[in-house]
């Protein structure tokens, strides 16, 4: 296991995570992308996505949720990250494109 450090707006947090389970995060952050377009590109067509969430549980628990209808492109979108385990909580946000850059980094230090 290796340290996600995901960069947050004001500082940032690490999390110790197995690759597999980055690879899932980047898997989920993909399809938010891919989601956010489609409500971009759509214009007054466009038809409600459903929000995106990752969700990571052992003893800590670790969560990304976008939901596209909000965010008028991918690059203004922001996640929601939930942080904790037995003796902490962190809630928070992060760009989208921030949080990209974040596990395509990791994983390719991994």
């Amino acid at each position: 296991m290796a340290q996600l450090t995901l960069n947050l707006e004001t500082g940032s947090v690490s999390v110790e995570l197995p690759t597999a389970a980055v690879q899932e995060l980047k898997a989920t952050l993909d399809e938010m992308m891919v989601r956010l377009k489609a409500v971009a590109g759509a214009g007054k067509a466009r038809s409600p996505q459903k929000p995106v969430e990752y969700r990571y549980k052992t003893e800590i628990f670790l969560e990304l949720f976008c939901n596209p209808n909000i965010w008028p492109t991918p690059f203004a979108a922001k996640v929601l990250i939930t942080l904790r385990d037995s003796h902490l909580r962190l809630s928070t946000e992060a760009s989208l494109s921030q949080a990209i850059a974040d596990v395509n980094l990791f994983l390719e230090q991994a």
